[in-house]
């Protein structure tokens, strides 16, 4: 069962990319560990839709955006797929713009040029790497993540203290705290991750030419939707408790020294070296890099999926890049108006929230639309969602939907 780990895997690590590393540990550094109680909250409504979208995959043979298309007018499902590209986008700028910040502070070399080194080596494994090959890179790169976890054992840590805090938090529920948590939430339940692990499910199926499972054996389906199962949930573990390592490690050394204004992941890394000492410094700054070499494919990735989708064109990482011209041009755009953000005179920091609230607006009809995808046994047959699984997607939906009211309400619009 762990050799067939994938789709899943390398979302849930996705999900805490350097972007995600910075709303974390403003999160720690802010409330201690008073922020820990969001990444329980969290992961079965992240299990829930993620299950989802890639059931759909599975199932039905297409893409999240696929299928979206039967379900909601093609204009609606075209402006969700732009607002997705621009805040990918934008969020490929800020983590490549992270990864040579914290490869700036290992090194030495200069930020910029290091930026650029990343883009390429990036995207050149997405465009001359077959699929089948690819996948093990980025399984690979899940395990930089560790380094995360690593620096816990660089510290004292009162376990019985965090215990009780998670539990029970204690938090003043103020505009602060709640723009906290809010980030969080739209942090960890993204759109992109949505319609990467679809579109994933699909890229299998082809490289293994097995049929979708509407079409497939019953003993087939119940092997597949089995280790999806196992895949999203060990997957969502992953990102949760990386997530979840990554607040207490600023809880209890940023918060605790009184250092509470953190606006980037390189931020987080330069303050912890006085305080932790210098290899939790450095373990920060390469799981900032290698969570950015693991994140920036699947931003990219997850955009030309649903553009490509939405227009009918042939699309796929095992494709060659001739072969699947849109597809990929989709991603270098991606990827060269990621790197455009980063070294325009725009705020990096402004940017990144706004790229936070148009995930936040277009998250709720998408994960609405999935729902409705989901229960229909037009496109599912005999494998819609159960009553477990609706339950807890909509969930998921409702959740998002009160943070987004509240991100208007509450974030200084």
């Amino acid at each position: 069962m762990v050799g067939r780990l994938g789709p899943g895997l390398i979302t849930g690590a996705a999900d805490d990319d350097p972007s995600g590393v910075a709303t974390y540990s403003q999160a720690g550094a802010q409330f201690g560990p008073n922020m820990l109680w969001t990444l329980v909250l969290t992961y079965p409504l992240m299990v829930a839709v993620q299950l989802l979208s890639a059931r759909i995959g599975r199932v039905t043979g297409a893409g999240l955006a696929a299928n979206m298309s039967q379900v909601l007018p093609k204009p609606a499902v075209g402006l969700l797929v732009g607002l997705l590209f621009v805040a990918n986008t934008i969020n490929i700028g800020a983590d490549l713009a992270a990864m040579g910040a914290a490869g700036n502070l290992v090194t030495g070399w200069n930020a910029k040029m290091l930026t650029v080194v990343f883009l390429v080596v990036s995207l050149g494994l997405q465009l001359f790497v077959p699929y089948h090959r690819y996948v093990y890179f980025l399984k690979w790169a899940t395990l930089a993540l560790f380094a995360y976890v690593g620096v816990i054992f660089t510290v004292h840590i009162d376990w019985l203290q965090i215990a009780i805090h998670t539990i029970l938090p204690a938090f003043k529920p103020d505009a602060a705290s709640l723009t906290v948590i809010v980030a969080v939430f739209g942090t960890t339940i993204s759109p992109y991750l949505f319609f990467w692990q679809s579109s994933e499910e699909v890229e299998d199926l082809v490289a293994a030419h097995e049929p979708d499972l509407k079409h497939a054996s019953a003993a087939t389906a119940k092997r597949e939707l089995r280790r999806i199962r196992w895949d999203t949930f060990i997957g969502m573990a992953f990102s949760n408790v990386i997530a979840f390592f990554i607040i207490l490690t600023t809880a209890v050394t940023l918060h605790a020294a009184g250092k509470t204004d953190i606006q980037t992941s390189a931020d987080a890394a330069i303050a912890l070296k006085p305080i932790a000492g210098p290899l939790a410094f450095s373990l920060f700054s390469l799981g900032i890099v290698g969570t950015g070499l693991l994140a920036t494919p699947v931003l990219a990735g997850s955009s030309a999926y649903a553009i490509s989708e939405s227009f009918g064109w042939k699309f796929g990482l095992e494709h060659e890049p001739w072969e699947a011209p849109g597809f990929y041009a989709v991603i270098v755009a991606a990827m060269v108006l990621g790197l455009g953000v980063m070294l325009s005179p725009l705020d990096p920091i402004k940017a990144l929230f706004w790229s936070a609230v148009v995930n936040g607006v277009i998250s709720v009809p998408i994960m609405a639309a999935m729902m409705l995808v989901g229960s229909r046994r037009h496109e599912m047959g005999r494998f819609v969602a159960g009553i477990s699984l609706t339950i807890f997607g909509w969930a998921a939906t409702v959740v998002m939907a009160v943070a987004v009211i509240a991100m208007f309400a509450f974030g200084g619009f």
